[in-house]
C-alpha cells in the first residue's frame, strides 16, 4: 500500500519481521479503513494479540524515526545559546532493548518488559537519525538547558565539579541532543573578503588554546631558547583563579578551553600536580609540552587525567640535537617516548628548523616513524637565543616543503603545521589544512600565552605583550586593542586568498628585524 506517506512496509519495516503475511494484510486493511498512519502507530489493538507484547512499542518508535526523517533538515545549526535539538523526541515505551532492535539488528537481542526512556533526533550536522535509551547525563543536559539551570547549580545538586556538568553539556552537543551556541571567535569578515578559503571550520575557532608556561625553571638550556629571563611563577591559589577566569572567558567566547602546559619545564613547577589536577577538575583538555620524565610521574599525571598529548623535542639527529640541547638528550628522548606508549600517551616529536637542521629532518623522521605518534617542526624564530642561529634560505625552505609534502605520503608520523604549506596546496588545487593553529596564524585569535609572572602574550616566541592576568581580566585583554593589532596580523597579508589558513609567522618576521604589522613572511613564495 502506497500513501501520502509512502509504502508502509518501509516505515515499519522491522514490526513487520514479526507479524505473519496473513497478520500484515490485516494490519494494511486497518489503515485502509484508518486512512491515517498516526493511528496504526498510537492505536493499541492494531498489532496485538498477533504480534509479541513489545510490538506496539516497536511500531511508535519506527513511526517517530519516519517523522525525524520526514522532518526538513535543522537549520539552526549555530544558535546564539545552549538549544535543545528542535529534531528531539522523547518517547516512554514499556520495554527496554527497542533501540537495538531498529539500530543494531546485529546484536539479536530480546526486549524485556520494563519502562524506558528513548531518545530520537537527527544529528544537526549530516542529518544522521539518531536512537537509544536516555541515560543520566542526557536527562540532566536536557534539564539544565530546558530549565535554564546553571553548570555552577548543577555541580552543586550532583555533588561534582564544574567541569564535569560542563562536559556533559559538551557530550550532548557532540551527539546532537543539544546544540552549542555559536563560538564568538571568528574571523573579520574584511579579513577573508575574497578569500579561495570557503570551509567555515576555518573562520569560526570552536577550541580555545592557553599555553601556559608555568615556570622559568628548565633542566635544559638550548642554544635556540626564545626567553631566558627570570621571571617568579605564580602561587598555587594565583593559578586556581587563573583557572576560574579562563572558565569564565571560555563561557563568554562559548569554546572549549585547552591548556597546553610549559615552560621551562612545567613539571619542575613545585605545584604541578595541584593545578593539573585543578585544571582538569575545571573541565579543560590537557596537553604537556616538556622533557622527558619517570615511569612514576607519568602514572601520576595519568591518574588525575590522560593529557590530550605529551610533547617533547628533538633538533636533528643524534650528534646535532645534543649539540642544541645538550649531551645525552637525543637517548633521553629516544628511552622517554616507549614510556609514553606504554602509558597509552599520545607522544609527539617537535623539531625547530634552522639552516643546519634542514637536511636531518626527513631522516629523523623515518627514525622516529614507529616511536612517536606525530612528528611536527616549526621554524626558527631569531628570538632571545635563537638569534645566534640562521634559518635557511626562502628558495631552500620552498624546495624543503615540497619533500616534506612528499615524504608525508608515506610516513604516518609527519604532520602539517606550518602556515606556508598551505601555498603548496593552493598551487597544486589541493585542500588546505588549518595551519600553525587550526586557523592559520592564530596569535591572540585561538591562542593566548600566560608567562609564569601572568604576564600574557599573543605568541610566545617573539616579545608580544599585551596584558597581565594579575591586573585585568582574560576577556579584557583579549578583547582590548593591542590584542586585536595581533589579531589582524600583517597588513601585507590582507589581500591573499589563503590568509585565514596562513597569516605567515609573526615570530619569524619579528626575528627578521621587519615589522610585523605592515611586512609579510620572509619565507613567503606566494
Amino acid at each position: 500500500m502506497v500513501s501520502l506517506f509512502g509504502p508502509i512496509e518501509q516505515i515499519f519495516p522491522k514490526t513487520r519481521e514479526y507479524l505473519t503475511p496473513q497478520a500484515w494484510e490485516r494490519v494494511v486493511s486497518r489503515v485502509e479503513h484508518m486512512n491515517n498512519l498516526e493511528s496504526l502507530a498510537e492505536s493499541p489493538d492494531v498489532f496485538t494479540p498477533e504480534g509479541p507484547p513489545f510490538l506496539k512499542d516497536l511500531a511508535r518508535l519506527e513511526w517517530a524515526v519516519h517523522q525525524t526523517q520526514m522532518q526538513a533538515a535543522n537549520s539552526v545549526l549555530k544558535p546564539d545559546d545552549w538549544i535543545v535539538n528542535p529534531a528531539l523526541q522523547l518517547l516512554t515505551v514499556s520495554f527496554s532493548g527497542l533501540p537495538r532492535l531498529l539500530f543494531e539488528p546485529e546484536q539479536k537481542t530480546t526486549p524485556q518488559a520494563g519502562e524506558e526512556l528513548v531518545l530520537i533526533w537527527r544529528k544537526p550536522r549530516g542529518g544522521e537519525i539518531s536512537m537509544r535509551a536516555a541515560r543520566d547525563e542526557d536527562l540532566l543536559a536536557l534539564k539544565m538547558i530546558l530549565e535554564e539551570v546553571s553548570p555552577e547549580a548543577a555541580a552543586a545538586a550532583g555533588g561534582v565539579q564544574v567541569g564535569t556538568v560542563e562536559g556533559t553539556l559538551r557530550q550532548a552537543a557532540a551527539e546532537g541532543i543539544l546544540i552549542a551556541p555559536r563560538t564568538r571567535i571568528r574571523r573579520e569578515p574584511a579579513v577573508v573578503s575574497g578569500s579561495a578559503v570557503s570551509d567555515p571550520a576555518f573562520l569560526e575557532a570552536d577550541f580555545f588554546t592557553l599555553q601556559w608556561h608555568l615556570t622559568q625553571a628548565c633542566d635544559l638550556h638550548c642554544k635556540h631558547c626564545y626567553d631566558r629571563s627570570s621571571r617568579s611563577p605564580l602561587t598555587l591559589d594565583q593559578g586556581r583563579r587563573i583557572l576560574a577566569d579562563l572558565q569564565r572567558f571560555c563561557r563568554e567566547k562559548r569554546v572549549q578551553g585547552q591548556i597546553s602546559f610549559s615552560g621551562g619545564n612545567p613539571l619542575l613547577y613545585p605545584h604541578f600536580d595541584e593545578l593539573y589536577r585543578a585544571a582538569a577538575e575545571a573541565g579543560f583538555s590537557l596537553a604537556i609540552l616538556g622533557n622527558p620524565t619517570s615511569r612514576e610521574k607519568l602514572k601520576t599525571i595519568r591518574a588525575i587525567r590522560e593529557p590530550e598529548f605529551f610533547q617533547v623535542s628533538l633538533e636533528g639527529l643524534q650528534v646535532h640535537n645534543d649539540a642544541i640541547r645538550g649531551s645525552g638528550h637525543f637517548e633521553r628522548i629516544l628511552e622517554f617516548l616507549p614510556l609514553l606508549n606504554e602509558q597509552g600517551i599520545y607522544s609527539m616529536v617537535m623539531l625547530t628548523l634552522t639552516r643546519d637542521n634542514l637536511q636531518e629532518v626527513l631522516p629523523l623522521a623515518e627514525l622516529l616513524r614507529d616511536k612517536t605518534d606525530a612528528f611536527f617542526f616549526n621554524r626558527l624564530a631569531q628570538v632571545g637565543e635563537g638569534a645566534n642561529l640562521k634559518g635557511p634560505g626562502r628558495e631552500e625552505y620552498a624546495a624543503f616543503l615540497e619533500a616534506y609534502l612528499e615524504a608525508a605520503a608515506a610516513n604516518p608520523i609527519l604532520g602539517l603545521k606550518d602556515n606556508l604549506t598551505n601555498i603548496l596546496h593552493y598551487r597544486k588545487g589541493q585542500p588546505l589544512f588549518g595551519g600553525c593553529t587550526g586557523y592559520g596564524c592564530g596569535a591572540a585569535f585561538n591562542f593566548l600565552t600566560l608567562l609564569p609572572d601572568g604576564e600574557v602574550h599573543a605568541c610566545r616566541k617573539l616579545p608580544s605583550l599585551i596584558g597581565n592576568v594579575l591586573e585585568n581580566s582574560l576577556t579584557d585583554i583579549y578583547d582590548s586593542e593591542a590584542a586585536g593589532r595581533y589579531r589582524g596580523g600583517t597588513a601585507a597579508c590582507r589581500g591573499c586568498p589563503i590568509r585565514p589558513v596562513c597569516g605567515g609567522c609573526l615570530a619569524v618576521v619579528y626575528g627578521a628585524g621587519l615589522d610585523i604589522f605592515r611586512e609579510r613572511d620572509p619565507y613567503c613564495f606566494l
